[in-house]
C-alpha cells in the first residue's frame, strides 16, 4: 500500500506561478507519516514548490488544507478523484466546514488526525474508508511518535525544524479560529518526549509552532528549565502577558529564546477590547512596558498586527507602522482583519451584512490575496486593501530595514542573530510583495 501526502499552495500570482521561497517543512504530515505502518510506502509532495505527478499510482491521496490553501487543495483531490485515486482531507478548515470539505473528498478527518489515524491507514488498505473520522482536539504526537523527517529532504524548506510543546490556546479572541478549534483549551504534550524529539534531529534552532507556548506559564517555566542544558536556540509563538512575569522572562532567555510571534494586533485600546484581546488590554499604556521588557531580554519579536476594526482608519494604521518602527521588531505582519468561519467576528460581520464575496472569500474566483474580504466601518475595502499593503511596503523597505537592525539589545548581539535576522529578514520582504494579490488556485 501506498499514500501520499500533499500540502497545497495557496494559487498563482496573475501571470505566473507561485514558488513559495519561505515555505517551512509540513510538520503535521511528518508526524503522519510516522503513525503510519512501516509497511505502507509514504511519499510527500509539497505544492509550493514542486509539481504534483498525478498519475504517479498511489492507494490514498491524504490532503492538509488550511483556509487559504482551501481552493487548491480541493483542485488537487478532484485531480486524484478523476484517476480513481480515494482523497480524505484533514486540517482545521476542514474541523471548522465539514459540510464543505466533504463535497471535495471521498473521506474528511475532523479533529486532530492522529487520534485515528491507525483506522484510516487500515480502512484505505481493505478499500472500505469511511465517509468521515472524527478525533477529538488534544495533545500532539500521542504515541511517543517521532516525524517522518526523512520526508522533508530536498525539498529546500527553511533551515529550521519545526516542534509542537503546546496546542491550543486559553485566550477566546473573537477572530481566532484556533480559539474555536481548541474551544478555549491549550494542551501540553510530555516533556521528556519533546527532549528526546529535539536529541534525535541535528539543528540547533528550533521553530516551535505552538498556537501559544505561553498558554500555560507553570508548563513553559518547565520547559524552560529542561532547555537550558540543550543548549539551542529558539523561536515560538507567545502571547503577550508573559512580559508581565519577569522570572519567566529571564528563563526564557536563558533557555535559548531569540523571540516569538507576539499578536499585538491593535494599538487601538477599543479594537482590542472589540476583539476581546484580553493578554493585551491590562493596564494598556500602548506597550511601552511589554516592548522594553522585550528588548531588555534580546527578544527578536515577529508582532503581528491585524487591521480593519472598526475603529481602524488609514491614519491609525500610519500610526501602527510608526509604533513598530520606533520598537525595533524584527519582523512585523500587518493583516488585515479576516473574518474566519464559524469564529464570532465571522458571524457578527454576517448578522451586519458586512461580509463580501458571498461570506466564501476563500473560494471566491475574484478575491485576492491580501484585500479585503468584509466592509470597513470607517473607510472602504479598498482604502483598508491599499492601506495595509502601504504599511508592508513602508516596514519593509531597506531603510526600514537597516534602522531595525542597528539594536545592540537584539539583532547586534551575535554574529548568528546578524545572521538571522538578515537571512529571514530579506526572505519575508520578498514574499510579502511576491504574494500581495495572488489568485487562490490555479484554476
Amino acid at each position: 500500500m501506498k499514500i501520499t501526502f500533499i500540502k497545497p499552495n495557496i494559487g498563482r500570482m496573475e501571470h505566473s506561478l507561485y514558488v513559495d521561497e519561505g515555505r517551512m517543512e509540513p510538520l503535521m504530515l511528518g508526524v503522519l507519516a510516522g503513525l503510519t505502518p512501516s509497511d505502507v510506502e509514504c511519499v510527500l509532495y509539497d505544492d509550493r514548490m514542486e509539481s504534483i505527478p498525478f498519475d504517479e499510482p498511489t492507494d490514498l491521496a491524504a490532503i492538509t488544507v488550511e483556509i487559504y490553501t482551501a481552493r487548491r487543495a480541493y483542485e488537487i483531490a478532484a485531480e486524484y478523484r478523476a484517476r480513481g485515486v480515494p482523497v480524505i482531507l484533514g486540517g482545521m478548515h476542514v474541523t471548522l466546514l465539514p459540510e464543505e470539505a466533504a463535497l471535495h473528498a471521498d473521506s474528511i478527518f475532523l479533529g486532530d488526525a492522529e487520534t485515528a489515524w491507525a483506522a484510516v491507514v487500515e480502512d484505505a488498505r481493505h478499500g472500505r474508508l469511511k465517509p468521515r473520522y472524527q478525533g477529538p482536539p488534544g495533545v500532539g504526537q500521542i504515541g511517543r511518535v517521532l516525524p517522518r523527517r526523512d520526508l522533508f529532504r530536498g525539498k529546500g524548506y527553511l533551515p529550521v525544524t519545526l516542534m509542537q510543546y503546546v496546542r491550543g490556546c486559553r485566550f477566546a479572541c473573537r477572530f481566532c479560529a484556533v480559539s474555536q478549534y481548541f474551544d478555549k483549551k491549550h494542551y501540553i504534550r510530555a516533556l521528556d518526549d519533546v527532549l528526546r524529539e529535539i536529541e534525535a534531529q541535528d539543528r540547533k534552532f528550533i521553530f516551535f509552532v505552538d498556537d501559544n507556548i505561553a498558554s500555560d506559564h507553570k508548563a513553559l517555566a518547565e520547559f524552560c528549565h529542561a532547555l537550558i542544558p540543550m543548549k539551542v536556540h529558539w523561536v515560538s509563538q507567545a502571547s503577550l502577558d508573559v512580559t508581565r512575569d519577569r522570572k519567566l522572562m529571564r528563563l526564557l532567555e536563558r533557555a535559548g529564546n531569540w523571540g516569538n510571534v507576539t499578536g499585538f494586533e491593535s494599538i487601538t485600546p477599543a479594537s482590542l477590547r472589540d476583539a476581546k484581546k484580553s493578554p493585551n488590554i491590562p493596564c494598556f499604556s500602548h506597550y511601552k512596558e511589554e516592548v522594553g521588557i522585550l528588548r531588555d531580554h534580546g527578544m527578536m519579536s515577529w508582532a503581528a498586527f491585524t487591521l480593519g476594526h472598526d475603529h481602524d482608519t488609514a491614519a491609525s494604521i500610519a500610526a501602527t507602522v510608526d509604533f513598530a518602527l520606533e520598537s525595533r521588531f524584527t519582523l512585523a505582519a500587518y493583516n488585515i482583519l479576516m473574518p474566519y468561519p464559524n469564529t464570532p467576528l465571522y458571524s457578527q460581520l454576517e448578522q451586519q451584512g458586512r461580509l463580501l464575496y458571498g461570506g466564501k472569500w476563500w473560494l471566491h474566483p475574484e478575491y485576492r490575496f491580501n484585500s479585503a474580504a468584509f466592509v470597513p466601518r470607517l473607510m472602504s475595502p479598498e482604502e483598508l486593501t491599499r492601506a495595509c499593503h502601504a504599511a508592508r511596503a513602508r516596514y519593509n523597505s531597506f531603510s526600514s530595514l537597516l534602522v531595525r537592525f542597528a539594536d545592540m539589545k537584539t539583532h547586534l548581539r551575535s554574529f548568528a542573530r546578524i545572521g538571522a535576522y538578515w537571512y529571514y529578514s530579506l526572505i519575508f520582504r520578498k514574499e510579502v510583495f511576491k504574494k500581495h494579490g495572488m489568485r487562490f488556485g490555479l484554476q
